[in-house]
């Protein structure tokens, strides 16, 4: 395995570099407004098509998170892995349906803005600094450590100059605006997609020629179930299979995935269900379109959604047979470190066996994916900043002008902290568990309050606040003194307890009487046009055939 690219792969990733930035200074140009408008830098109000809030909700969802991380968990865990991206699909729909309209009808643009209509101002502070918290330690910080860590095995550069790279071309794109963003992109969702699907074809071939007789891909995708049954089913039984950990050793491979119990406690639902429904940086480029259109961009997105399988899970279960067949030293050597198999290096190491050309392409993909998640979850750090704590708490009164330079200054900040707290991730066994379980602290209170919010009229403002708080503590005790339960099932159970304190107190306060704050719900709103039942239906088909044919 040689280590870094040619002449040929930087031309190419060159001219990927060279589209992305021309075409985004067009857009910043000539789709802008001249004049210095917060909600156009923010929101790209009604200005982004359905085709490019689908695309730019997939690049903002897909970054090395998925590419590195989620390979890494199919090297680790097999097919199982992409529960994240089918259940993921489903509840872009559900999300479309019901969601959207509470927000778009109700004329709501942040997540903190809705906690403020809601229930009232107390909450909304305390979420918005949450979210802060979140999205710059874990979501921005491992991003650049997952891109960082994958372009250093890709080019032979030190992780720091990886790092600052990646960060750089990020904030460039993320200082134009949310209309820069999302029709950039749209480029980069056409680069992540071809370039991925060429990582999976070459990944295949290159098991068939290690491993079998070299006859092309459905020899490589046979050779997956022929040499590693154990990581092509979709659900897990406790004690079924031990798994590499990250840390030189093995873990039960239920307690990663904890097989139908997931969906009935609930864990599952949580993590897609928040993500996708109560996520500044995913909702934000549905929320200046108008509702047909929207969901349209939810529903494209859902279809996307259902290829990132073939994408980034394909490659880790190739190069884990690769491993367990020791059929290319290469692949022993950069997966193993100091004798720990580490699974987050499957995808970066299966790169460098890519040949030159194709290798510069891959390079670009991953480089796309980084960047776009980079930025869209930077432009909401900005946003959620100025709009609901610089401006309500700091200077209310502050200008267009000075909003949006501003809204600048908290991006780059943003990013300067994330890119110095990212090297201390290395600590962690894998990248994509610790994004999903550290989340999943804050998640089960926020999708209850969420949800009570939109649907029950009686939910009050202290049991959302107690709610809200009581998720971080009951995840921290859970985890701690009942470390036998897989965190999925820990988020769940969570959920429900908490989701059992909002209605307690509420009930208790609101004496049968609904609350001043609820909003206004109309049937009406979550009626569908049939092109969007249609694809609905596709997508739900396709997802009843996954779950029928890899039980």
């Amino acid at each position: 395995m040689k280590l870094g690219l040619e002449t040929t792969d930087y031309i190419i990733f060159l001219i990927y570099f060279i589209i992305v930035a021309a075409y985004g200074y067009w857009v910043y140009k000539h789709k802008g407004k001249q004049t210095a408008d917060s909600k156009d830098f923010f929101l790209a109000e009604g200005s982004l098509t359905w085709w490019a809030i689908g695309a730019s909700i997939i690049a903002s969802n897909i970054s090395a998170e998925q590419f590195i991380g989620m390979s890494g968990q199919a090297f680790q865990l097999g097919l199982a892995i992409s529960v994240y991206e089918v259940v993921g699909g489903f509840s872009l729909i559900i999300i479309a349906i019901y969601f959207l309209p509470m927000y778009i009808r109700n004329k709501i643009y942040t997540m903190p803005q809705f906690l403020q209509m809601r229930y009232d101002n107390r909450l909304a502070t305390i979420m918005a600094v949450f979210w802060l918290f979140l999205y710059i330690l874990v979501n921005l910080t491992s991003i650049i450590y997952l891109g960082a860590l994958s372009l250093e095995k890709m080019t032979g550069f030190g992780f720091m100059p990886c790092a600052i790279f990646l960060t750089v071309f990020a904030v460039f794109i993320t200082l134009g605006g949310m209309k820069v963003i999302g029709y950039t992109d749209v480029i980069q969702v056409v680069c992540l997609v071809i370039g991925g699907l060429a990582t999976t074809y070459l990944a295949l071939q290159l098991l068939s020629d290690k491993v079998g007789t070299g006859s092309g891909v459905f020899e490589g995708l046979s050779l997956i179930k022929q040499k590693a049954d154990s990581h092509m089913h979709m659900i897990f039984s406790p004690g079924q299979y031990q798994v590499h950990n990250g840390k030189g050793g093995m873990i039960d491979a239920y307690n990663q995935l904890p097989g139908l119990l997931m969906f009935i406690v609930g864990g599952q639902w949580i993590v897609n269900f928040n993500y996708f429904g109560c996520n500044q940086y995913i909702t934000q480029r549905a929320l200046g379109a108008d509702l047909t259109t929207a969901r349209s961009g939810l529903l494209f997105a859902a279809f996307l959604k259902l290829m990132m399988p073939f994408i980034v899970v394909l490659p880790g279960l190739a190069a884990y047979v690769l491993f367990q067949e020791q059929a290319d030293p290469a692949i022993i050597k950069g997966i193993t470190e100091s004798g720990v198999v580490k699974p987050d290096n499957a995808y970066p190491v299966l790169l460098n066996l890519l040949p030159v050309g194709l290798k510069g392409l891959a390079f670009a993909a991953l480089t796309a994916a980084i960047v776009a998640s980079l930025a869209g979850k930077a432009n909401s750090i900005s946003t959620i900043y100025m709009l609901d704590i610089h401006k309500k708490f700091i200077n209310p009164n502050l200008d267009e002008k000075k909003t949006v330079w501003l809204g600048r200054v908290a991006i780059v900040v943003s990013f300067i902290i994330a890119l110095a707290i990212s090297p201390l991730l290395k600590n962690f066994g894998q990248g994509f568990e610790y994004i999903q379980e550290y989340t999943g602290f804050i998640s089960p209170g926020i999708l209850a309050i969420f949800l009570l919010g939109f649907f029950w009229r009686k939910a009050t403002a202290n049991a959302a606040l107690v709610a809200a708080v009581l998720s971080i503590p009951l995840s921290t005790f859970f985890k701690y003194q009942f470390p036998e339960i897989p965190f999925l099932n820990r988020m769940g159970i969570v959920f429900w307890i908490c989701v059992a304190v909002h209605v307690t107190i509420s009930l208790i306060e609101s004496k049968g009487k609904d609350n001043k704050n609820a909003l206004e719900v109309n049937k009406d709103w979550f009626k569908t046009t049939s092109s969007f039942r249609l694809g609905a239906a596709g997508i739900f088909a396709l997802i009843i055939l996954i779950y029928t044919l890899f039980w």
